[in-house]
């Protein structure tokens, strides 16, 4: 199977999940943002941690994505977008909906279950954003303690 886009996407659509990260952060949540990308390259959902403002516990960015998704008969087409490398629970998402690749953003402040998601068959492919790593660094910063909520400490 042929999944859309190239490195001159990946810059584009990281954009997008920073946008969604940046707007979780300016409403008091964690500065985690993701996007879906379909099989033509297009941007089909947006999401970003929702925990603080909800107080969902399972509102991480790319279950929101995910959910905003909808219901959809084109996982294994599609390219998962993150920030931040993604967390056990968001990665069994991506192997459950059977989603080829994911996009990390960044993974030195949080390792996530890439090994896990590879072992799977999920292509990875980590950008190390400077943007990424700016505000995963400004939240362990400004808010240790939600950090460490967030991660389950």
């Amino acid at each position: 199977m042929t999944l859309p886009g190239g490195p001159d996407h990946y810059h584009e659509w990281m954009t997008a999940a920073v946008e969604q990260a940046e707007k979780s952060w300016s409403e008091g949540g964690i500065p985690i943002g993701s996007v879906l990308v379909d099989a033509h390259g297009e941007i089909v959902a947006r999401g970003h941690n929702e925990r603080v403002q909800t107080g969902q516990p399972i509102l991480h960015a790319e279950m929101a994505c995910l959910r905003n998704a909808g219901r959809r008969r084109d996982w294994s087409t599609c390219t998962l977008v993150s920030t931040l490398s993604p967390c056990p629970m968001c990665s069994g998402a991506a192997v459950l909906y059977r989603i080829p690749r994911v996009i990390i953003g960044e993974h030195t402040t949080f390792m996530g279950a890439e090994t896990w998601m590879a072992s799977n068959g999920i292509e990875l492919i980590v950008l190390h954003d400077d943007r990424c790593i700016a505000l995963m660094e400004r939240l362990q910063r400004e808010q240790p303690d939600l950090w460490a909520e967030d991660i389950g400490e």
